[in-house]
């Protein structure tokens, strides 16, 4: 769904620029909490999102190069508003998939530069958000387990996306280039990404489950649904006297673990070094073999004229443009390799975002020792 320069005029183009600017300074501020563990269930686990959320971001980008078939003539690819907000927070998801966007705009000519605020617009802020509180709603009212998130994770990210085709709908109407009829645009956008919107779900589900199977307390999503715990001594121990004992009262989870050992805090690497793995595999071999047709905009963009006044991308020289590396002849070996490099500037991107964020939050905390007085302590 990157929508090309010239689809959408220069001043909804500009007016979207503003958004996503004032949604990415707004998400950064967000996502400080949600790498220092604030929000919903949050603790000291909470902290292992700020190595993954860079990896997310790559993740998503290489994931974003399968495109899996949907109809005749047409493909679809991961969005990918929705994994990131149940992985790592839906401030942080914004910014996931912001990075891929700019990524993907500057290097490898996809999505229009002038055309960069309605991408970060359709596919980062309506995606991410329509997508968590959707989740969130889901969560409440299903069983406090660990297949719920998974449930919940399937429908946020499958009506996820016809909520981007709507949205981009409605910015077509207000700044679309051609002329078309735009009862025609949302029957075609909504009916195709619908069907797109069943491959983003089997793909966030997917991912979260087997998250979720080894390391729940790495999912933002997951945090807060354990039952809390209530220890009981048992009313059979009585008085050495043989008194009738008193019935005892329950013991706060939370004062029990204020005199139990802290636990040992697991390491991240593993699963990091999981997830980059599969982020390579994905870009550099996988990849080759992704449907070569026009995914649901392209083709919707085709058959209906939204693409008359289409303009060449301002970086379509790029050494990568179209995800090759420029002079390799061999399809494989460039298209392997350009992918190959995408996860690696995302990842070298988006994780040096996160780690300025992280630090400015702890520089922050140290500046105010006294900002959290007369308030309960959060874990961090």
């Amino acid at each position: 769904m990157h929508v090309p320069d010239g689809f959408i005029n220069a001043p909804v183009s500009a007016a979207t620029g503003v958004v996503a600017a004032v949604a990415v300074a707004v998400s950064l501020r967000g996502a400080r909490r949600e790498l220092a563990g604030a929000g919903p269930g949050g603790s000291a686990a909470a902290e292992r999102t700020a190595p993954l959320a860079g990896l997310v971001a790559a993740f998503i980008f290489a994931v974003q190069m399968l495109n899996f078939p949907v109809a005749a003539g047409t493909s679809g690819h991961l969005l990918g508003g929705a994994l990131a907000a149940i992985l790592v927070g839906p401030y942080t998801g914004v910014l996931c998939v912001s990075v891929v966007l700019l990524m993907q705009g500057v290097l490898f000519a996809d999505g229009g530069l002038t055309a960069l605020g309605v991408n970060i617009t359709d596919m980062a802020i309506v995606t991410t958000v329509v997508a968590y509180a959707l989740f969130r709603g889901l969560v409440k009212v299903l069983p406090r387990k660990r297949r719920s998130i998974t449930v919940a994770s399937f429908v946020a990210a499958l009506l996820s996306v016809p909520a981007a085709a709507v949205a981009f709908t409605a910015l077509y109407a207000l700044g679309g280039t051609a002329d078309v009829p735009i009862g025609k645009v949302f029957t075609a956008m909504v009916g195709v990404h619908l069907l797109i919107g069943i491959g983003e779900a089997a793909i966030t589900a997917l991912t979260v489950g087997a998250v979720i199977a080894v390391r729940p307390d790495l999912v933002y999503g997951a945090r807060g649904l354990t039952q809390p715990l209530e220890l009981r001594t048992s009313p059979l121990a009585g008085p050495a006297d043989g008194t009738e004992a008193a019935e005892p009262a329950p013991v706060p989870a939370a004062a029990a673990e204020a005199d139990a050992p802290a636990p040992a805090r697991r390491s991240v690497r593993r699963v990091w070094l999981a997830g980059l793995a599969a982020a390579l595999v994905c870009a550099g071999g996988v990849s080759y073999y992704a449907s070569a047709d026009p995914d649901g905009l392209e083709k919707v963009a085709h058959d209906h004229g939204i693409d008359a006044k289409a303009e060449d991308h301002a970086a379509k020289d790029s050494p990568l443009a179209d995800y090759g590396v420029k002079d390799i002849t061999n399809p494989r070996l460039s298209g392997g390799l350009a992918g190959v490099i995408g996860v690696g500037a995302t990842l070298a991107v988006g994780t040096g975002v996160f780690v300025v964020v992280r630090r400015r939050r702890s520089a922050a905390a140290t500046e105010r020792p006294d900002a959290g007085a007369g308030r309960p302590s959060e874990s961090v």
